[in-house]
């Protein structure tokens, strides 16, 4: 049975747009590409004159999306920069995440979250994103095992991105050490396939850890991958996507603050744009080169 990514709203029409995996395999062919960008806003670091605005951070983020939604399939705004202001920063974030659906419903959206407690927070927080909030997709933290995240993959429609192998430098202190003679990462993997509708599982693997991909893969051959860490955190495309492709892609690859804060200044919406056209075209290189 084909995996339905997303159910998204057209607010104008009050119809129902379903969006399926071949479709999103689609989307990756067309544009001829596989990225994701990230809104991760700081105050700090966006251009100072958004600043007089009614809402800096919404304003920042439409610029951005209107400057690159023809060159991406994804959007990943993480939570923990809305959260930081508050309820302003809540209401920015469902602003964002309905100028995505209203006009760009083809776009995958991820509430870059990180949650993970007992069924019933979980479920909380499943609707809190998945529902409410009507993200396509949220990241999970697998450490409380399968209770926590089966609430989150009950939604069908809906997908859970599985935190597996992660780019920070700490991920080598518990991800990568040995239990019972396999990697934690692996027992997270293989355990993750016996849940209840694992079909909607995606994982969360680190740019920086491309040398892990043909394992990964091996495990997960036909599994989306998220990758953080191309860019400012040093991590390889072109190794990310020796390893990691699969015969759908099955790569989503995200690039934050090398796009986003290419410029502080009023022209900061056409350098983002430069930046991820730059990765646009590395991706149809490749898929022109796997192609072949």
């Amino acid at each position: 049975m084909e995996s339905r990514f997303h159910l998204c709203k057209f607010a104008k029409q009050q119809t129902f747009f379903v969006l399926t995996t071949t479709q999103l395999i689609e989307q990756i062919h067309q544009k001829k590409s596989f990225l994701c960008i990230g809104l991760d806003v700081d105050l700090n670091k966006i251009p100072q004159h958004l600043l007089q605005t009614e809402d800096p951070i919404f304003e920042f983020n439409k610029a951005i999306i209107d400057a690159t939604h023809d060159l991406c399939v994804s959007y990943k705004p993480n939570t923990a920069f809305y959260e930081a202001y508050g309820l302003q920063g809540w209401q920015s974030l469902q602003k964002t995440i309905d100028y995505i659906n209203q006009n760009f419903p083809e776009i995958f959206t991820i509430a870059d979250a990180k949650r993970g407690d007992i069924g019933n927070t979980s479920s909380m927080y499943a609707k809190a994103f998945l529902e409410d909030l009507n993200f396509d997709s949220v990241t999970v933290a697998p450490y409380m095992g399968k209770d926590s995240v089966e609430p989150f993959l009950a939604f069908e429609n809906k997908h859970t991105i599985l935190l597996a192998l992660t780019s920070n430098e700490g991920a080598f202190d518990f991800q990568t050490k040995t239990s019972e003679g396999k990697e934690i990462y692996k027992h997270v993997l293989e355990t993750s396939k016996t849940w209840k509708n694992s079909q909607n599982l995606m994982y969360v693997v680190g740019a920086t850890k491309a040398e892990y991909f043909t394992t990964i893969r091996q495990i997960v051959p036909d599994s989306f991958l998220l990758v953080p860490g191309v860019g400012a955190q040093g991590g390889s495309l072109q190794e990310v996507c020796k390893y990691g492709l699969n015969e759908n892609v099955g790569l989503l690859i995200n690039s934050s603050r090398a796009i986003i804060y290419a410029s502080n200044k009023e022209d900061f919406a056409s350098k983002a744009r430069v930046e991820a056209l730059k990765l646009q075209q590395e991706m149809e290189e490749i898929l022109l080169n796997v192609k072949n």
